[in-house]
Order: structure tokens, then C-alpha cells, then sequence
């Protein structure tokens, strides 16, 4: 890609005017201009319940939800990062693209990159908006000395993230992104490059097939694998068990940022009310904590019918759809470097098949996982689960060129 000239680049914040190369037989300006204010912040969280308004697959997030993240003085992320949301506007005015720009001072120190990250990217189908909202977030991140945008992730890979590029014919699990098909298409048509994949893998939950029973009774007759239920009792000292193992049995794999303690309780603390405990547990080999799993009922299936609000009677939608759950997402599940040979993790998903299908859970996603951590990849293929959805991680080189 061309660089722009320096000069460019420092002018983070000035109105960015391209001409679009729109669809429309006549272009119309696109200018990007950062978040300020009430009503810019109200416009960026709705933007998506506009463009999806016709998309089936799609699941509509809490208004709620969306605004806390992005609120420097509640959510813990931006304790370590800075952040610069933009919207994108035609020419009469009207937002018809939105994304933020993220620096993750902890992704920096884990890693030694100069990496930074755009998330929470909605557009209408168009390159121009693309090109321009692109560039905006960019220059931002340029001019705080990075060198590459990566993305999408909304904000770092702890959250939401990458961008859906197969898989299309399913609604998402919990926490899951979902787009358009042609998304791909724009942010390629922008130089952007595929960086890594995130796969989902799907499994109907039926009898647990016979190379699993195998694996436990050798996991549990040659290293002594046991496997125990969150205690509940306990929730305080049992969250930072989790976040302990996390980090350690996470350290090692590309892009990972371990999660400080605020932020693990932040997510413990939303995740509390919908977490079904009896599909956390924890793995012992010979008596020593040896890995973690953790499943979420996926509570999308009451969320798309909440219509993005618990007021005035989203509540009442989602607790009557929360009745008829049928499928978990299986959101982490980790084993310490030592003990990956140990059939732990397959016991972890031994007990959590068992546990949902008791339940009356039928299937199960396990996502995401990277396209060459054949560590877990292998695990998963061993219980006769398969890839049934694709997220793609952009990077593209800074300074952006302008259109």
C-alpha cells in the first residue's frame, strides 16, 4: 500500500472527505469524524440495529451491554488502553458506517508489536465508507507510533473479534460475531490481509463416542484425571483459580493478552447470571489443578427476541425464550503445558457432554480456537466435532493510503 505522506498522518482528528466509489450510479461524499457526545455515542450503538434490520441471522446485543464497553469510566480494558471511536456520514448526514480504533498497551508489552487493533466495524455496502473509516482509525493509531492495524476486535481478542467469513446459514452462539458475506470483500477491497483464522467447531450431543471412553479410562487409570464442578460456595476463590489458569495455559498462543484481575471480575460478574455452573469444572492430574473448562447456555437464543432492551418488556421476552435453550457454547477450555498429554482435556469435554446432555442441552459449539493450535484441534476432532464456522483477523499496514 502507498504511504501517505507524514503530514497526513498527524491529522488525526481533521474531517477526512473521500469521494465514494459507491454502487449508486452518482457518488456521494463520506466523511469520518470522531465519537463527541451523547448523541455521536447513541448513534454509534445503533447504527447496527438499522443495517441488520433484515438479516434473520442476526442477534441484536444490549444497548446496555454495547454502551458499557465503550465507557472509559466503567469498563476495566480501558485501564490499559486507549481508545478513538469514528463515525462514517454520507452526504446528507446520515451515519452509514462506524469503527473504532484501539491501543492495547498489554498486547504491546506480551508481545513487542507495534499492533493495534480496529473493532465494532459496521458499514453499508460500500468501499468508500470502508476506505474512509479505514483511514481514519489508521492515522489515529499511526500517529500513536504503530505500525499495524489488526482487527476486527472489539476490543482486543478477549472480547469479541474476527470477522465471519464461512458459516453463514446459522445464527451465532453467545459472544459471537456475525456480518454480511461481502464484509470480506470491502476490507480486502481495502488492502486488509488475512492474519489468522478462528474456527467453530459444532457437535450434536449424543452418546459420547467410543474413543472418549477410552480416553477415560486411561486418563484415569495412568495419571489419576479427575474432574470436579465450580463450587459455587467458593465463587470468589474459584473465579481467580479460572483467571489463574487462563493466563498460564493461554501465555503461549499468538495474539493472547492475559486478562488483569479487573477485568476477569468485570466478565465473572456479567456472566453470572447466565452461567449455568454446573458446566464449569476443573481438571486435577495426580491431585494437582491442571486445566479448566467453561460452557455458556447460549443465551442468543433469548436475546433475539429482546429486541436489544430489557425495558419495558425485553425481560419478560428473554426469560421466556431462556426456557427453551437447547445448545451451549463452549467458551474456554485449557490445560496446563505439562499436562496436555494427559487425556485432561478430553475428559473436560467428556464431563461437559455428559452434564449438558443430562440437562437437556442437544448440541454444542467450541469456539473459537486457532486454525494451527492443533493441540485443542486435535482434541475437538477427537470427539467427532467439526468445523462448522470461520472468524477472520485482518492486518493491514500503517500509514493507510488515502483513496
Amino acid at each position: 500500500m502507498r504511504p501517505r505522506a507524514e503530514s497526513e498522518v498527524q491529522k488525526v482528528h481533521r474531517d477526512t472527505t473521500f469521494s465514494a466509489s459507491a454502487r449508486s450510479t452518482r457518488p456521494s461524499p463520506v466523511t469520518v469524524k470522531p465519537v463527541r457526545g451523547r448523541a455521536d455515542r447513541k448513534e454509534f450503538i445503533e447504527l447496527p440495529y438499522r443495517l441488520y434490520r433484515e438479516d434473520p441471522m442476526w442477534i441484536p446485543p444490549l444497548r446496555s451491554d454495547i454502551a458499557t464497553l465503550i465507557d472509559p469510566k466503567k469498563h476495566p480494558f480501558h485501564h490499559h488502553a486507549k481508545v478513538e471511536l469514528f463515525l462514517a456520514r454520507d452526504g446528507a448526514g446520515k451515519v452509514v458506517g462506524r469503527i473504532a480504533a484501539a491501543r492495547n498497551e498489554l498486547h504491546e508489552q506480551m508481545h513487542n508489536e507495534p499492533v493495534g487493533f480496529f473493532g465494532f466495524f459496521e458499514t453499508a455496502r460500500d468501499q468508500a465508507i470502508v476506505d474512509a473509516l479505514l483511514d481514519a482509525a489508521g492515522a489515529w493509531l499511526a500517529a500513536q507510533g504503530l505500525t499495524t492495524m489488526r482487527g476486527p476486535a472489539s476490543f482486543s481478542l478477549n472480547e469479541e473479534c474476527g470477522l465471519l467469513v464461512e458459516g453463514f446459514d446459522t445464527p451465532p452462539m453467545v459472544m459471537m460475531a456475525h456480518n454480511p458475506p461481502w464484509y470480506a470483500d470491502l476490507l480486502e477491497g481495502a488492502g486488509m490481509r488475512k492474519a489468522k483464522d478462528l474456527l467453530a467447531y459444532y457437535r450434536s450431543y449424543t452418546e459420547p463416542p467410543a474413543r472418549l471412553i477410552e480416553f477415560e479410562r486411561v486418563a484415569t487409570e495412568r495419571y489419576d484425571v479427575t474432574i470436579r464442578p465450580f463450587d459455587k460456595s467458593k465463587f470468589a476463590a474459584e473465579v481467580e483459580a479460572v483467571r489463574t489458569l487462563y493466563n498460564a495455559a493461554w501465555e503461549k498462543n499468538w495474539g493472547f493478552v492475559p486478562m488483569t484481575e479487573a477485568e476477569f471480575n468485570f466478565i465473572a460478574k456479567q456472566m453470572k447470571p447466565i452461567a449455568d455452573f454446573d458446566l464449569v469444572a476443573f481438571a486435577y492430574v495426580r491431585g494437582e489443578l491442571a486445566g479448566f473448562a467453561l460452557a455458556l447456555p447460549d443465551v442468543n437464543q433469548a436475546l433475539k427476541h429482546m429486541g436489544g432492551r430489557l425495558l419495558p418488556i425485553g425481560w419478560a421476552k428473554g426469560l421466556w425464550h431462556g426456557r427453551h435453550i437447547d445448545a451451549v457454547r463452549v467458551l474456554t477450555l485449557g490445560v496446563l503445558p505439562k499436562f496436555r498429554r494427559t487425556g485432561a482435556a478430553e475428559m473436560l469435554y467428556l464431563y461437559l457432554m455428559r452434564t449438558a446432555t443430562r440437562k437437556g442441552l442437544k448440541r454444542a459449539e467450541f469456539s473459537w480456537i486457532l486454525e494451527d493450535n492443533f493441540a485443542i484441534r486435535t482434541p475437538m476432532e477427537n470427539i467427532d466435532s467439526s468445523v462448522y464456522k470461520r472468524y477472520r483477523l485482518y492486518d493491514g499496514a500503517l500509514p493507510r493510503a488515502g483513496r
